[in-house]
């Protein structure tokens, strides 16, 4: 994993690569990323870095033998750790390490839900346990074997518990070059012992146009598509390639409009046409997304109705409608609205009946816009 194959972060690539250059590299990192951001990419790419030997002034060189086998990873010198679902207590990742590599290098921006489903572990709980802190202690234990610095990449160390403390000793006096990059998405479930003894690296997620430009140029997407999965995806990576795994419909905003000004009319018969027309005949993933898409919008709607147009991502048409919507509805509209497709999406996430649903959802809308507020006794879905 090379910086140049990474959406996004430029300003951090630069940060963690003159660190390398001013011999600044801390033994303990923290990298502090939202899901599916690019925090687990960034970590490679850094280590790679660090142990490339013919380094370029702002990358790997991707061609030297360090190189090639991180980008195998199967560099011997590199280490993983990650949450599991051990069938029994000894097993380490050592025992998952064929499906992680495969998982990683299919979808570098991997989420713990699309791990669960690689390995098709259901519901089994995930954590990182004692058997596999002491296989960490004993892999670095050891000098590198053919690198410059033996590396540890831990992906989600929230789920090491207090098994964490068995690590303490090891972080903070480790072997001579020896170097501890922690991936994590939330500080505050974190060992503070451990969060003391690393150096955070804070990485937000990549700008829509970085994710528009990456699916110009790397999906041979148009311009119209790339810039509606980027806003529907709000810098979350896998959201954005399995969209596009989908065949994703750049149709939505149409059918949200006509659906909103449906259901503002209290046209019933009408809805029930669109909801058979369009909403019945989507695939799940889809209905979820043309929700996600929906609520964006009406996130956007209440940055304009709070003056805050600097921060709006919208353009054209669907700009337009975003002023409509803050001229027509007060602050308890839009949040009502919010949280009737937030509802919605979390149904659907249980299988709920598409026809039925966003029948019921539109004519939850009517009431809301004839009302502003619901009449009392009214229930969300």
């Amino acid at each position: 994993m090379r910086f140049r194959d990474i959406i996004g972060h430029e300003a951090i690539k630069h940060k963690l690569i003159q660190t390398v250059k001013d011999n600044r590299v801390s033994h303990a990192q923290l990298f502090l990323s939202p899901e599916s951001s690019g925090g687990l990419a960034l970590a490679l790419a850094y280590a790679q870095y660090i142990n490339c030997v013919s380094k370029l002034d702002d990358d790997s060189c991707g061609e030297c033998s360090s190189c090639r086998k991180y980008s195998k990873i199967i560099h011997p010198d590199l280490h993983f750790s990650f949450p599991f679902f051990a069938k029994v207590a000894k097993e380490t990742t050592l025992d998952y390490i064929a499906n992680w590599r495969q998982a990683f290098l299919g979808n570098p921006y991997l989420s713990l839900d699309y791990w669960r489903e690689f390995v098709k572990a259901e519901n089994k709980q995930a954590n990182i346990n004692i058997a596999e802190c002491h296989q960490i202690i004993q892999s670095l234990s050891l000098k590198p074997f053919e690198a410059e610095y033996k590396v540890l990449i831990m992906w989600l160390p929230e789920y090491l518990g207090k098994n964490g403390n068995a690590l303490l000793k090891l972080i903070e006096e480790p072997a001579q070059k020896t170097l501890f990059l922690l991936v994590a998405q939330s500080q505050d479930q974190i060992l503070t012992t451990i969060l003391s003894r690393t150096q955070l690296v804070k990485i937000n997620r990549p700008t829509e146009k970085d994710v528009s430009d990456f699916l110009v140029q790397k999906h041979a997407m148009n311009a119209e598509q790339a810039n509606q999965i980027a806003f529907i995806s709000d810098g979350h990576i896998e959201k954005a390639l399995s969209l596009i795994e989908e065949k994703f419909d750049s149709n939505f905003y149409t059918i949200f409009r006509a659906w909103i000004l449906l259901c503002y009319k209290d046209d019933g018969l009408n809805l029930i046409d669109q909801v058979e027309k369009d909403f019945s005949k989507m695939g799940r993933e889809t209905q979820k997304s043309f929700l996600l898409y929906a609520i964006n919008i009406m996130r956007e709607v209440v940055l304009i109705k709070n003056g805050l147009r600097q921060m709006v991502h919208l353009t054209g048409a669907e700009e337009t409608l975003a002023e409509r919507f803050a001229d027509l509805f007060s602050h308890a509209q839009i949040e009502a609205t919010v949280s009737l497709f937030e509802e919605a999406s979390y149904n659907i996430e249980r299988n709920a009946n598409p026809k039925i649903l966003f029948l019921d959802v539109s004519l939850q809308l009517i009431l809301l816009f004839k009302y502003q507020t619901f009449p009392k006794g009214t229930q969300y879905i």
